[in-house]
Order: structure tokens, then sequence, then C-alpha cells
């Protein structure tokens, strides 16, 4: 902890000397990263050059802990398969290696050209760009197809129903007409000694393991730290994790049953009058309708259905209802089903009951940090409604939600429908930034690998050589890793700076590219002179930030934390009309919801099958007896980033999947067997991992495995069919709201492979 170092060495300045080092306090978010955004301290020589990386003592985000990725940082800025000239090659050597280097003047003349081929022959609607997942790297390419290009649509790697994080934040708002997160002291720098805070009694932990896995700004950690402090945990997964093996309780569920046990523990909770009379009574909307609903769910039925004693249903309402202050931390697991809204309902009303909505260490109300979504909006404002005009998947045939604009992008499945049917309109362009959909996060990768090779144009902008961009892409730039960008951390609080330290041949920051770019096309919308002056602006124009601060200041802070306030729905600090209560149509939590009865969709939470299950598909699951889970985490790698790195490799070198040793038996598979994953969609090829912490029946696979050490040209894109998890998931099975897809809750078979 912080008050064990020597502050003599690590000292609070934002840039200081060390012996011939520079160290400098920052922030390493992306790329390559994950979503956190942890303190640091880069040392560099006197050549500029990147000597290590330690993490930074004096920060009370992180107190100097740092995950292997990020201590692998000089392995991966200096990596001899990095990528760090633009590179072309003609259309016609697709999926071969044979680039051209050429200078970055020539590499925007060519994106432009491509962009006015694309414009003049099917409209600037055809263009598409992609970023990757939620970092310091997801806004910059759609600001720049919105203003630059004349496009609304952009994407996060086509992803299936958008199912990551997006149907958790669409039924918060629809709920509680806000964004919710987990209280673990997070939000004052003061921490554990911030008076007004107090640690939770108890982590409702669901579909998540986030000491492994740091999703949308949350540091796994802090519960460590509030753990340490008493905090006591109720943990459900299908696995054992080492949260749930530290767990006062633990419920091993069966993928895609969430929503059954959480509406059986809603059940209990109200037949037992266990729940918070005063907030449900004072505070919610749709109580009498949402306990007609959970009558149906009793512990029996949720029990056969989740594979849970019936008698543990009970044990965990009374658990959670008794504990005191509670408070939710959920995952992406969730999201992964067709039926995501509903399952976020159904969990969040667990917590609703408990009555600790935005009270401290409670599950608060957290608007402030999206610095990415207030550029985008300065944009689109300055770009007027036109700028969402025509998005593919607005026109009401993806989904209620999507249907009446609450998309934060075009809708996967309908850029797919139209690169392949033409309708409503062709895509023929794709700009892709951090993205490597058929790798990593798209459902069907072989459809959408044969997609992409049919564009007319494609820009790749990463780190490495990709499988996609080896595939499809005319146009190679490459970015800058986060130690050579300038940039603020906003994903959150708090606000923390992200500053350059060193540069790396000609790669160049998303922030530059897309400046440099939108000058060009659009001078009078990318007015700024440099990179700085529009982070200048960004700190300054943040809607959703209640501070006003200046680039250097931020800089010399490192990290400034924005004040505060618990229970705002009490004081009118929730509503946009400054009245009581919350952001909802009803002016309440809504246990009922407006928003989606209005838009056709069920306002109640509910349970329902997986397309694909033991119960909704009996017969295929006679030929497919196990349930899938796909997504599974892993320390050295985040997605499909880092296995280049043979300091990662060597602590996991294959792809694997984990699996109960009674279903290996039952497979003839050993562990450590290369074993076939196989169902009705496809199959891949991974490692097993026999280990009796997984639930029986279940299997959980790896995702975004390719081989950067195998041959990069077709066919074997460096290994990228061999171990493709997502030849057995799919594309298209939304739920009503237009979100949510079943990589959680496919079925399969498992046998040896030859």
């Amino acid at each position: 902890m912080r008050e064990c170092f020597d502050p003599n060495v690590y000292k609070k300045d934002w840039q200081y000397q060390e012996g011939d080092l520079t160290v400098t306090r920052t922030c390493q978010w992306s790329a390559p990263g994950c979503h956190q955004g942890c303190s640091v301290l880069f040392y560099t020589d006197k050549d500029g050059k990147l000597v290590k990386i330690e993490g930074d003592p004096n920060s009370a985000v992180t107190d100097g802990r740092l995950c292997m990725r990020c201590l692998a940082m000089v392995e991966a800025v200096y990596h001899p398969d990095r990528i760090i000239h633009p590179m072309k090659r003609a259309k016609e050597d697709r999926g071969f290696d044979k680039w051209e280097q050429i200078t970055m003047d020539e590499a925007y003349d060519l994106v432009i050209e491509m962009v006015n081929d694309t414009t003049e022959k099917y409209g600037a609607k055809s263009i598409c760009t992609g970023a990757g997942t939620g970092r310091n790297a997801t806004w910059q390419s759609n600001v720049l197809g919105h203003g630059g290009f004349g496009t609304p649509n952009d994407n996060a790697g086509l992803l299936a129903g958008n199912c990551c994080y997006t149907p958790r934040m669409q039924a918060m708002n629809a709920l509680f007409g806000s964004t919710f997160i987990a209280d673990c002291g997070q939000l004052n720098e003061k921490r554990f000694d911030e008076p007004e805070y107090r640690r939770p009694d108890l982590f409702i932990i669901w579909g998540n393991n986030p000491v492994r896995a740091n999703a949308d700004g949350f540091y796994g950690h802090w519960i460590i730290d509030c753990m340490r402090r008493g905090s006591e945990l109720f943990v459900v997964d299908p696995q054992v994790t080492w949260l749930s093996a530290h767990a006062k309780m633990f419920l091993q569920v069966r993928p895609g049953s969430d929503a059954a046990l959480a509406l059986a523990i809603c059940n209990v909770m109200i037949e037992e009058d266990l729940y918070d009379h005063e907030f449900v009574e004072c505070w919610c909307y749709g109580f009498d309708e949402f306990k007609e609903r959970v009558k149906e769910y009793t512990p029996a039925m949720a029990a056969e259905l989740c594979w849970v004693s019936e008698e543990k249903i009970y044990e965990a309402a009374r658990l959670i209802a008794n504990a005191g202050v509670t408070t939710l931390q959920w995952g992406v697991a969730v999201d992964q089903t067709k039926w995501a809204n509903g399952t976020s309902q159904a969990i969040a009303s667990v917590q609703i009951l408990t009555g600790n909505i935005d009270n401290p260490g409670g599950f608060v109300a957290i608007d402030f940090g999206y610095v990415q979504s207030d550029i985008r909006e300065n944009v689109s404002k300055q770009l007027g409604p036109e700028v969402r005009k025509d998005r593919l998947g607005d026109d009401g045939n993806w989904g209620a939600l999507n249907a009446i604009g609450k998309g934060g992008h075009a809708v996967p499945e309908a850029i797919l429908h139209a690169a392949e049917t033409g309708e409503p309109y062709p895509v023929k362009m794709l700009f892709l930034c951090s993205t490597t959909a058929f790798t990593n996060m798209a459902g069907q990768a072989r459809r959408v690998y044969d997609v992409y090779k049919e564009m007319d144009h494609v820009v790749v902008c990463d780190l490495f050589m990709t499988p996609t961009a080896m595939a499809c892409a005319d146009l190679f730039i490459p970015m800058a890793m986060s130690c050579e960008r300038d940039g603020v951390r906003g994903w959150y609080t708090p606000l923390r700076s992200i500053v350059k330290v060193t540069q790396t041949g000609e790669a160049i920051g998303d922030e530059q590219m897309m400046l440099e770019l939108g000058k060009r096309m659009n001078p009078d919308l990318f007015y700024w002179d440099d990179v700085p002056e529009m982070l200048e602006f960004c700190t300054n124009n943040m809607a959703t930030v209640p501070i006003e601060v200046s680039l250097e200041e931020l800089r010399e802070k490192v990290i400034i934390y924005p004040k505060f306030e618990y229970n705002k729905f009490r004081t009118g600090k929730l509503r946009f009309d400054g009245e009581l209560g919350f952001n909802t149509i009803s002016g309440r939590v809504e246990l009922f919801c407006n928003m989606y009865n209005n838009v056709g969709m069920d306002p109640l939470p509910y349970h329902k099958e997986p397309p694909e299950s033991p119960y909704s598909t009996p017969e295929l699951f006679e030929q497919y007896p196990l349930v899938l889970t796909t997504g599974r985490r892993s320390w050295e790698f985040f997605h499909s980033e880092h296995r280049q790195l043979k300091s990662m490799r060597e602590f996991h070198p294959d792809p694997i999947f984990e699996i109960n040793p009674a279903d290996a038996e039952q497979a003839g598979i050993k562990e450590g067997d290369w074993a076939v994953l196989e169902n009705s969609h496809g199959s891949c090829k991974l490692r097993a991992h026999l280990t009796d912490t997984m639930l029986k029946g279940v299997v959980s696979a790896e995702h975004g495995w390719w081989f950067p050490e195998k041959d990069p040209e077709e066919p074997s894109l460096f290994g990228l069919w061999e171990s493709n998890i997502n030849c057995l998931t799919v594309q298209g099975d939304f739920g009503p709201s237009g979100y949510g897809s079943s990589y959680k809750t496919q079925l399969c078979k498992v046998y040896k492979a030859d």
C-alpha cells in the first residue's frame, strides 16, 4: 500500500529525475491495454527511449499495482514485429505479404482518395468506421467518420447484439435514469479516509471475475481492498474463481439462467418481507406488478433451471437482505445472452430491493467521466441531426431500442445485412482502428471475413500486422501506444493525464490522426491547431464532468477527482428538471419499466431459455451435450492482444478451454490434450484444461486466438481458423431490444483432436 514506499524515491511531481532517467507519472490506458487506465511511472533515458515501467505508489487509483501485461510494455513498444511506418498494397494482393512502405502524407492522401471514391459511387453512408473495445481508441475513428467522412455508421468490431455493457447500460438508464457502479471508495481521493464513505458489507458479484478482467473503469483489486476491511462476498458464476473461493456464499449457476435465479431471490425477499420498505414505497415505481411477476419464479422452479439447490436460493435471499449495505458488481456475462435486457433488469432488481441505491458503499450513480462521449456529442451538435440520418439499424428492423435511436453505434447485424445485400444501401469501405472483428469480437467469424474481403476499400490502423489487416487491408496506418501519445483518460472517475514520453518510428496517436485527417476533409469542424489544443477543448467542455481544468493543470496534478455526492436522488441532483427522484419517466426507480413498455418490450424482468439449451432444444442437446460459454479471460492477454509477446506466451503458449474432469473422462480427453469443440455452427481446436472448479456440463473457451508465429498469408492468416471460438457463435439472435447475443450460452460437443 501507499505507506510502504520511500517518498524520497517515488515523488509526487508529475515528472522528475532518478539518476540518468526521467520519470513521468501518468496513466497507461491503451494501446495496448484494457479498460482500466492504471497509474504508472514511465522511465525514459536521455535519448527519450522507454527503459521500464512501474506502478505509481502515489496514486490512489491503483496504489502502485500493475498487471503482467503492463509490466511487459517495453517489450511491446520495441517488439521487432511492430509496424511503425505506413504501408499500402494493391487490392489484388489482399491476403498476401506484398506491402510497400509509404509516407504518412501519402497515407492520408490515399484515405481521402478512398473516401471520395466511395462517396461518389455510393454515398458517404457506405463508409463504416470500426473501433475496438472501450479504451482510449474508441471515439477518434467515430468522430472522424461523422465529421470528416460524413457517415453515421460506426461500430464496435461487429460484436453481435452490441453485447458488451450496452445491455446493462440501457437497462440502468431505463430503470434508474443513470449509470450506476459499485462503490469501493474509488470515487474520492481519500478513499477509505473519506468521512462520508463506508465500505460495503456485501458485494454481489454476478457473472464477473473483476480481479482477472477489469472492465468499464473498474479495478478488481478495489474489492480486495474492501475485503481487507471486512466486506464479504456473494458470487454467482459457473466456475469457482478466486473471489468465489473467498465468498460468504457462492452459487454455481448454469449459463443463461441468471434471470431465473435473480427473480427467485426477489421472490423470497418479498414473500419473507425482507426488502427495504422505505425505499421501495417512496422511490420505486411498479412494485405491485413486479411482485406479481416474481411469484412465477419460485425457488423450486429456479433450482431446476439454474442447477442450484432450492435451499441455497433461500439462503442467498436471506443473506443479501440481511447483510446491511450491499453493492452490485456485474460483468459481460450478463450481456452475452439473447435476453440480456431482461436479465439485467432481474439482477438490478435484487439490488433495488435492498434499498442500497446511491448511498455510501452501495450502487451509486456516476454520470461523469465520459470524455469520449463528450467529444462525440460536441461534434454531433455542430453537425446537426443529419449526422444520425439513415444510420444502419435505426429503421425499426433491428430491435425496439435501436428503432428509437437508443443504440450507441450502428447495429452490427444491420451492417452485415447491408454489406451482403445492398439494402437499404451498400457498405463498401471500412476504416478500422484497433479492431479485429473476425479474429476477436464478431459472431460467425467466417461470415464476417467473407464480407470484409469483398469491400472496395479497407484501411486498418493498428500496432501489429493482424489477421484482419493481412486478409483485407489496402492501407495500414501504424498507431502509437499509450506512452507515445498525449491524451485524457476519462471513463468514470477520476480524470487522468496521458503524457507522451517517447516516439517510435512514424506511429501516430489516434487523436493526432483524427485531427490531421479531419483538418484535410472538414477544416471548419476540426479547427484546432494541434492535439494539445484539442485536448484543452476536451477538458473544458465535458458535459459529464462538473469541472473545467486546463490540460497543463491535469498533467501537473496527474489525477483530478471531480466532487462526488451521495443520495443525489434525495436532493434533486439526478433529474434534469432538478426535482427529487430519478431521471426516469415516473421519477422513480422503475421495477415496471415505462420506457420498455412504451416501445413494446416486456416492462418487467423475465427469464427465457437461450435459443439453444438443454431445455429449449432437447434434441440438439442430445447431439451437443455441453453448455459452451466463450470469452474466457486470462491474465496474459486482453482480447486478441499480446500474442506476440514472448513474456506472455511463456506463461500461456496455447489456447485452452476448461472442462470438468467428469465431462472430460466421458469425452476421452486428458489434461493438455488438443480437442475439438464442435456445434451446429462450426468447430475449432483448443487444449483441454481439466478442473473441478468448472460446473459439470459446462465448458469455458478462450477467444481472440491467433498465432503471430505462423504463416501470415492466406489461407493460414496466422493460423486464424485453427482455434477461433467465434466459428461456433452466431450473429442476429439479439433480444427484443436489439441487444444481446448467445456468446455465453451455445451448446457443443468435445472430442479428442487427431
